[in-house]
Parts: C-alpha cells; structure tokens; sequence
C-alpha cells in the first residue's frame, strides 16, 4: 500500500477502536518507563479525534510543552492548565505561550497513524516531526505511542524518516 493508503486504512481502523480504554493503558505504560520517570521536559501532542489522548500526564510534576505550527516548522510551547489555546489552521488546539528552544526536551512523545517493528512510524504526511527531530538533543528519548491494531511488521521508508526510541502501546513498550 502507498502512504497515502495506509493512511486512509488507518484513520478507518482508529474510528472502530475504544480509544479511550487504549489511551488509559498507553498511559500506565509510559508512566512506568524509567525513561518517563527521569525526565524533566516532556513535549506532547493535543490528540484530534480517535487518537490516543496522553493529556493527562501533564498531572504530574515535570515540565510539559505542546508544539505549534510556524510555516513549515514546529515550536516548543510551554503547557499547563492556565496556558491559551487557540485552533490551528490544521484544527488542532496549540498554545499560545513564548516558545522555547526544543534543546531542552529530554522526552518527546509523537503522534502516529501507525507504526512498524523497526520503530518507523507513519505519521499524517506533513513532515513536521521529521523536519524537527534534529532540533533536539541527542539524548532526548523519542517515543511513539500506538493502538496495537496499527503495529505492523514493516513500512515503507524513505532518507528522512526517523525512527524512534520507543513504540509504546496498550500491551508492550519496544
């Protein structure tokens, strides 16, 4: 299948899933791995509708961050319950905090449509995690949280895809 296809597939296959029982689990997961425990600034997504919601993680006592579309790229924006949001042109709430450099993130959570075995994910097809990747330190810890439904054996990769450091989903973390 073409990206385009798969992405379609999977969109279809989300809308059929219990989300919110998958999210839940998802979200123990990540909160039980030693990577999540040290870190100190998480950058997150505001999930869109079926996609796994990780928000309440920002209960916690780390510094959390959302990032906003600027032109092509993203921007690491400060996030707690007394930040604005406003929708983007994407129709995704975003913060409207002073951004920061993303040097300081130390564990980044990124949305997917799927992912694979070789920790390539399949995101929506704008290439703005791929573009901002390298931003971050090298330490930081890259994870990909996914129904177990949308794991795949293999997906088609080109030069700039990514992989991550881990794809967590309700039933393992590799």
């Amino acid at each position: 299948m073409e990206k385009k296809d798969l992405r379609k597939y999977a969109k279809e296959v989300r809308r059929t899933l219990e989300i919110d029982k998958i999210s839940s689990a998802i979200l123990l997961n990540i909160k039980a791995m030693p990577e999540f425990k040290r870190a100190k600034n998480v950058l997150l997504y505001y999930p869109v509708a079926y996609e796994i919601n990780l928000l309440e993680l920002c209960a916690g006592s780390k510094n959390f961050y959302l990032p906003r579309v600027s032109g092509g790229e993203l921007l690491v924006c400060p996030y707690d319950c007394n930040v604005r949001l406003e929708k983007s042109s994407f129709n995704i709430l975003e913060p409207c905090s002073t951004p920061v450099s993303p040097t300081i993130i130390d564990f980044v959570i990124i949305p997917c449509l799927m992912v694979d075995r070789q920790k390539f994910r399949l995101g929506y097809g704008g290439g703005f995690y791929d573009r901002f990747l390298p931003s971050l330190s090298p330490d930081c810890v890259k994870i990909a949280p996914v129904a177990a439904e949308l794991l795949v054996e293999k997906l088609s990769v080109e030069g700039f895809d990514i992989p991550v450091d881990f794809v967590v989903t309700q039933n393992e973390i590799f």
